[in-house]
């Protein structure tokens, strides 16, 4: 009946229909999914400003869990509220989700199926996406030489250390020092200007103590079934999700620590399964439906996959749903929207130096790549072509010619 009655809502049909689209085209990992998000979401949707779009980069940047899928789901809930986030999680996740325990089924691997030009072809067009994101925020978070230097020390910090665990340090810091440096601007503008209005019910313990207490109920189901392999799998997986900051690759060691360490499953088989998820489009944590899958969680390949998926992302979605009321509350004093306005600039610099890694690694071979992608940001950003098109063409050049 819940389900039903999900569907039937409005705002949960159209956030899944809009991430679905999303979860179907958005190759690259999260950092080039907020490039695929902003192009979607603020431009041509125009779900929400810049600046709160901004704004959301940061929360979900500093809360643990799957950080491209708590973004979206975030905006999604600005859209449709909590049953509008829960499609546009769903539409998001679904694509990849299937392809994984699909994967762990017996399609095998993608590379296997198709080659890897395409996977190539899929890594420009990500490039692609993520250069005219940034040259997007840089225009309208980075307008002055205060932000700019924000902006440029992120990235350089970012560069010297690229751990994960830097980047929420760093973009905290950000909105430090702009509570300092436009502290008196915000003061100065709260007469004039309004905050862009959000959703705001009740008291902040209302979001924060129910989260945090299913929250610590879910860590400590596997203590109660010690006997239980699939009970203790699932709590790895949860473990996982709830303490991983960045999300994507980085979930990886605590995944292996949770699998293989145990012997649920072999070391062959999970590289098996991470090389097949760099080539689906999605979140990377979807990569747990392929573990779960291979495990048969609870006697069945489908339902492990299932329950795995939906056992990782848990903890994060849970964080965040306490997270964001928190947020939007304290975003009202004007030493809040300093710091906003801190850490927004600094979010630039963590996509540049995103954006710099990529280049500097093994995406982009010779000549022709440069001229390619510097064709596809012309597509992107002067609308020639819509992205997902920009994609496919991307993917289909580079099989044909890989």
């Amino acid at each position: 009946m819940v389900c039903i009655l999900a569907f039937m809502h409005r705002g949960f049909v159209e956030c899944f229909w809009t991430s679905l689209k999303l979860g179907l085209t958005s190759f690259g990992g999260p950092v080039a999914h907020l490039g695929y998000y902003r192009e979607v979401y603020v431009e041509r949707e125009k779900w929400l400003s810049e600046e709160r779009y901004a704004e959301l980069v940061s929360l979900t940047q500093f809360l643990p869990g799957p950080g491209s899928s708590q973004l979206g789901s975030a905006i999604s809930y600005e859209r449709g509220g909590w049953l509008g986030a829960l499609g546009g999680w769903i539409g998001f996740t679904l694509p990849s989700a299937l392809l994984m325990i699909g994967f762990a089924i017996g399609m095998g691997s993608v590379e296997e199926l198709l080659g890897l030009g395409w996977l190539h072809g899929l890594k420009l067009a990500a490039i692609a996406v993520v250069a005219v994101a940034l040259f997007g925020m840089q225009q309208k978070l980075c307008a002055g030489w205060k932000e700019g230097a924000l902006a440029l020390i992120a990235l350089i910090v970012l560069m010297l250390a690229p751990q994960a665990w830097v980047q929420p340090g760093i973009i905290m810091l950000g909105g430090l020092v702009g509570a300092v440096l436009f502290h008196e601007g915000a003061e100065k503008s709260s007469g004039r200007a309004s905050v862009e209005k959000v959703r705001v019910r009740g008291q902040w313990w209302h979001s924060v103590l129910p989260a945090g207490l299913v929250l610590a109920a879910l860590m400590l189901i596997p203590a109660l079934f010690p006997g239980n392999s699939d009970v203790a799998a699932l709590g790895g997986l949860m473990h996982a999700g709830a303490l991983v900051f960045g999300g994507g690759h980085v979930v990886l060691p605590l995944l292996e620590t949770s699998t293989v360490d145990p012997g649920l499953v072999t070391k062959d088989t999970f590289l098996a399964g991470y090389g097949a998820a760099q080539a689906v489009p999605g979140p990377m944590f979807t990569f747990c439906g392929f573990l779960g899958a291979d495990m048969k969680l609870f006697g069945n390949a489908w339902l492990g996959g299932a329950v795995a998926i939906v056992a990782v992302f848990l903890p994060g979605m849970i964080l965040l749903a306490a997270g964001l009321p928190v947020w939007d509350r304290l975003k009202h004093f004007a030493w809040a929207r300093a710091g906003v306005r801190g850490a927004n600039a600094t979010v630039v610099g963590v996509l540049a130096a995103a954006l710099l890694a990529m280049l500097i690694g093994d995406s982009i071979i010779g000549a022709l790549d440069v001229a390619g992608v510097i064709i596809l940001v012309l597509a992107i950003y002067y609308k020639w072509l819509p992205v997902w098109a920009v994609v496919l063409i991307s993917a289909v050049v580079g099989g044909v010619g890989g």
